[in-house]
């Protein structure tokens, strides 16, 4: 899975809002809109806030392993 399939996974399956998501990560919604897309690539604080959000690890979020438990 690509990083912008693993977050939309996630974000469906939690029945999250991409609004809560963006203001619980401090970026605006069109920027999570673009990583949903796979439009743009966000930076590494960006990523750790978002594998802190969703309680996963890092290669768990970018598609590196399909194991979502931190180690």
């Amino acid at each position: 899975m690509t990083f912008s399939q693993r977050i939309l996974c996630l974000k469906n399956s939690r029945n999250l809002l991409q609004k809560d998501i963006a203001q619980a990560i401090n970026i605006t919604v069109r920027q999570y809109q673009r990583y949903e897309k796979g439009e743009t690539q966000p930076t590494l604080p960006v990523l750790l806030a978002l594998a802190d959000y969703f309680d996963v690890s890092l290669d768990y979020l970018v598609g590196r392993s399909a194991n979502p438990k931190r180690q």
